[in-house]
């Protein structure tokens, strides 16, 4: 698909239609993206706005070195860090609440405990601090590969190695607190 990107982007080509098709790829991965990082809907739109206004402003410098998916992503996780770090959010604080459907199963009893279960999940996810929870999210949400995982944080492999099983050993001991009642 990338190299789709790359062969669009000829002399004459129009850029909307690439941002179109990308939005329409990768606009729900951005928000979601941005939202586990910043916690907040409000700023995950925003975000997801700055993102895609950036790649459009930037579609001709995509060198290919990564995908397309990498790139974005990459660009949504500098957009979160720096709403992360204004001064606004250090000194405001608010929660959204965070909404998850679960998928269809055979009984009505099955759909409402793997509900549960994935909400319970997710919590222990965004509990997390934020170096482990982009990890977690873009390996078990967004399925990327460690290399672009490396990519988009702009780090080594071996530390997305090490920040995985970090945060593996976090969540298991967050649950299985859970499942103590601790």
């Amino acid at each position: 698909m990338e190299k789709q990107y790359i062969q669009d982007l000829a002399a004459g080509y129009d850029r909307s239609l690439v941002l179109e098709d990308l939005m329409t790829t990768y606009g729900e991965d951005v928000w979601n993206f941005a939202f586990f990082l910043t916690r907040r809907a409000d700023a995950a739109d925003d975000i997801s706005q700055d993102v895609f206004l950036i790649v459009f402003n930037r579609l001709y410098t995509f060198r290919g070195e990564c995908s397309i998916k990498s790139w974005i992503l990459s660009i949504t996780r500098n957009k979160a860090l720096n709403y992360l770090k204004s001064a606004f959010i250090r000194k405001v604080t608010l929660m959204d609440t965070m909404l998850h459907s679960s998928g269809q199963s055979p009984s009505a009893e099955q759909v409402v405990l793997d509900h549960l279960s994935s909400i319970a999940v997710w919590d222990h996810v965004m509990k997390l601090p934020l170096k482990f929870r982009e990890v977690i999210i873009l390996d078990y949400h967004f399925e990327l590969p460690v290399s672009e995982i490396a990519a988009a944080l702009q780090i080594s492999e071996g530390t997305v190695k090490s920040r995985l099983h970090r945060a593996k050993k976090k969540m298991t001991v967050l649950l299985d607190r859970e499942r103590e009642g601790v």
